[in-house]
C-alpha cells in the first residue's frame, strides 16, 4: 500500500531514493493522485484506472517541471480521457506512417538514441513498410523477427512491437495486438566476470597504456560513472571546474584531477580521427583486458559493475561524496 501524506513541495523534495526499484506514495488531498520514486531519484504523478478489465497506470508528468496543483487539476481530465470508447479508425495508414507517429508522440530517448532507434527500425521492418497496419498478420511479425540475427537484438524488436501495436489499438487502428500471441524471445544472459580484483588490474593496465588520449578515456570510464558512448563524446564546454560539475552530473574527485591535466586544444576532450571524437576504440581495449587476463570483459561491464555499486542520491554534492567514497574503496 502506498505512503498517504498531503502533497506539498518540502516533503516531495525530500523524499529519499528506494535503494531498489521505485517506491509509490498518495495524496490525501487528491486520493487518486500518486507518485512514483524511482531509485535514481526519479519523480512522476501518476492516476491508475481499471480499462477492459485491465489496470492502467497514466503518467501525468514529473515533478517539480509539473507542480502538486497542477497534477491534482489535471487527474479529471486524464481519467475521463482514459474511460473514453477507443474510435474504430476506418481510415487505413501504412506501417511506416504509423511508426513515424509512434516515434514523434510516444519515444523519448537522446538524439543519438534516437538515430539508432530509426536506423533498427529501417533495417528490421523494412519489409513491413508498404503494408497497412490494419493488415500486418502475426505470421508477418514472426517472420520479421525470425531474420534477426541475435536473441537479444530480436526481443528488443519485439518488445519495440509490442508497443507500436499497443499504440495501435490505443488509436483505434487495430482491435486487437497480434504480438500478444507470439511467444516471447528468450534470452540467456551473459555472466557478467568483472570484480573489484579485476577493476583493479584493469586500472594497473590502463596506466601503462602509452597512448595518453586513450589512457585517460579508459580511465575515465572508471571515474567518470558515465557509459562509453557519454565518455567519448566529452567535450570542454560541458565541464565546469569550478563546480567539479559535468552538465548536471558532478564529477569525482580522480576525474576532476584527470581532466585538469589533459591538453584543451579541441572541441572534444578525448580527439579521435579526422578532428572528431573517439568513437569505439575496441581493438585498444582488447589489448588492455587481454594484458589484464580479462579478455570477456567488455566498457560496458566496467560502467554496470560501477552503477551497481554506486549508491545513488539526487543531491549531487550527496552523489559525489557517494563516487569519491567508492572509488576509495575499491582502490584503497
Amino acid at each position: 500500500m502506498a505512503h498517504q501524506f498531503f502533497f506539498n513541495s518540502y516533503i516531495l523534495d525530500s523524499l529519499p531514493a528506494p535503494e531498489i526499484g521505485f517506491d509509490v506514495v498518495q495524496d490525501l488531498s487528491e486520493p487518486r493522485l500518486r507518485m512514483y520514486i524511482t531509485q535514481r531519484g526519479v519523480k512522476s504523478f501518476f492516476v491508475r484506472k481499471r480499462v477492459n478489465g485491465r489496470d492502467k497506470r497514466i503518467i501525468i508528468g514529473k515533478y517539480p517541471e509539473t507542480d502538486i496543483e497542477e497534477a491534482r487539476a489535471k487527474v479529471n481530465e486524464v481519467l475521463d480521457n482514459v474511460a473514453k470508447k477507443i474510435p474504430n479508425r476506418r481510415k487505413r495508414i501504412s506501417f511506416k506512417n504509423f511508426v513515424q507517429s509512434y516515434l514523434e508522440h510516444k519515444v523519448r530517448r537522446s538524439e543519438d538514441s534516437f538515430v539508432k532507434l530509426k536506423r533498427a527500425i529501417d533495417k528490421h521492418f523494412k519489409n513491413l513498410f508498404d503494408k497497412n497496419i490494419q493488415d500486418i498478420t502475426q505470421q508477418d511479425l514472426q517472420q520479421s523477427l525470425d531474420n534477426i540475427d541475435g536473441r537479444s537484438m530480436a526481443l528488443r524488436m519485439q518488445e519495440l512491437l509490442q508497443s507500436i501495436f499497443n499504440y495501435a489499438c490505443d488509436m483505434g487502428y487495430r482491435k486487437n495486438n497480434p504480438l500478444d500471441n507470439i511467444e516471447k524471445i528468450t534470452v540467456v544472459r551473459r555472466e557478467r566476470k568483472l570484480t573489484k580484483s579485476g577493476l583493479k588490474k584493469l586500472l594497473s593496465v590502463i596506466n601503462k597504456e602509452k597512448d595518453t588520449n586513450l589512457r585517460a578515456a579508459f580511465l575515465m570510464l572508471i571515474y567518470g560513472f558515465a557509459p562509453k558512448t557519454k565518455i567519448f563524446k566529452m567535450r570542454w564546454e560541458d565541464l565546469d571546474f569550478n563546480h567539479d560539475m559535468w552538465g548536471d552530473m558532478p564529477l569525482s574527485d580522480r576525474a576532476v584531477l584527470l581532466l585538469q591535466d589533459l591538453p584543451q586544444d579541441s572541441e572534444w576532450v578525448f580527439m579521435g580521427r579526422g578532428r572528431f571524437h573517439i568513437i569505439d576504440p575496441r581493438t585498444a581495449w582488447k589489448h588492455v583486458t587481454t594484458k589484464a587476463n580479462l579478455s570477456d570483459v567488455t566498457m560496458d561491464d566496467v560502467h554496470k559493475f560501477l552503477m551497481r555499486a554506486l549508491v545513488w542520491n539526487p543531491d549531487k554534492d550527496n552523489l559525489r561524496n557517494n563516487m569519491n567514497d567508492l572509488l576509495d574503496e575499491l582502490f584503497a
